[in-house]
């Protein structure tokens, strides 16, 4: 796998799309000698189902687990700390990841109960966890979400969860996006496996998921969110922390320079919107649509002013059962013979946006 590439894969079974992105990634003669420690580090900031758009699901850890065994690596660790005022002990039990390490003989570490040391990451000081450390070999399973302050979260803000809760409440005091930058220069980002399935909106503590069904992988942590961003409908200059981890060289911050690789085509969704998810599918005309093409159109439409989306002429079509017909304005290339349409299989979240705002 080259260090600009992504690969995209699409399904309805996480731990076999997991186990499938760890083959085409040659993930076994990335982490080399099979004596090394390798750490799995979800985003389990609450103890919420990951149906809930909050956190990783436990399928794709099973999928990389059963992967590093195949493969002769014994030395697997979970390790996780949730956010500050959340217990981790509870999300390992309610996000499915404690009957993960039952089956498997994985063991958890609860990084809230954890020691830790300050480094010196590259003029900031920052505590990071002794068992994050202890890791030969580390494997980011960040969601693809919305964040109330930084707008994204995803492989680079997914690291937090390797510090105590007391570093947690500095980054906070500091803004979050400097020393989210300066975390990742010694934080390990070895492998970065994203969990697409149904990240939320807006907000890092889910209720609102959107419909994705896909994984992606990627080595750098830095154009991973870059690239996120634009799927999200987010310019990169938007989320400050890209732009900083990218000057103190911890990756490239231009989505342009991604190299994507798509494993299989996208799925058709099966759709269940709720909450503010169902408030924008109002704008939206479906028929037999992909999940990655109908999460770009969501996350776009949640970009708009309200001033904007009252202003839209009619619904926005898309979806595969709009092939060859016309119409009004659709978004991807199953709408190409409307009168206005964005094009991409699927588009990003960002060119949707782009193309809503100029009708």
């Amino acid at each position: 796998m080259k260090k600009n590439e992504i690969l995209v894969i699409y399904g309805e079974d996480p731990a076999e799309m997991a186990y499938r992105l760890a083959e085409e990634a040659a993930l076994a003669d990335l982490i080399g000698d099979r004596g090394k420690r390798v750490g799995l580090k979800p985003n389990l900031v609450v103890a919420r189902p990951a149906e809930g758009g909050a956190t990783t699901h436990p399928e794709i850890a099973a999928g990389l687990i059963a992967y590093l065994k195949k493969n002769g690596f014994t030395q697997i660790v979970i390790l996780e700390g949730s956010w500050v005022g959340d217990n981790t002990s509870s999300a390992f039990s309610v996000c499915g990841y404690r009957d993960l390490a039952r089956e498997t003989g994985v063991e958890l570490i609860d990084t809230q109960k954890d020691t830790a040391r300050a480094y010196d990451c590259k003029g900031m000081k920052i505590e990071i966890c002794d068992s994050a450390r202890a890791v030969d070999f580390m494997i980011n399973l960040p969601v693809m979400k919305g964040h109330c302050q930084t707008l994204l979260t995803c492989a680079l803000k997914n690291n937090k969860g390797i510090m105590p809760d007391r570093e947690k409440r500095r980054f906070h005091s500091l803004g979050l996006h400097k020393p989210i930058a300066h975390l990742n220069t010694l934080a390990r980002n070895d492998f970065i496996l994203v969990d697409g399935i149904c990240g939320d909106l807006d907000f890092e503590e889910g209720g609102n998921p959107v419909p994705a069904g896909r994984l992606f992988a990627a080595l750098d942590p830095v154009l991973c969110d870059a690239w996120a961003a634009t799927q999200m409908g987010y310019r990169v200059s938007e989320i400050p922390y890209i732009g900083l981890a990218e000057k103190l060289g911890v990756g490239l911050g231009n989505p342009a320079e991604v190299l994507l690789r798509e494993l299989t085509p996208p799925a058709v969704a099966v759709l269940h919107p709720g909450g503010k998810v169902r408030q924008l599918a109002r704008y939206i005309e479906e028929k037999d649509s992909c999940s990655a093409c109908y999460a770009a159109l969501i996350f776009a439409l949640s970009r708009l002013e309200r001033e904007e989306l009252s202003r839209l002429e009619g619904k926005v079509a898309v979806g595969q059962g709009f092939r060859g017909k016309s119409g009004g304005a659709g978004s991807g290339n199953c709408t190409s013979a409307f009168s206005r349409f964005c094009p991409g299989c699927p588009p990003s979240g960002a060119a949707v946006l782009e193309f809503l705002q100029g009708l």
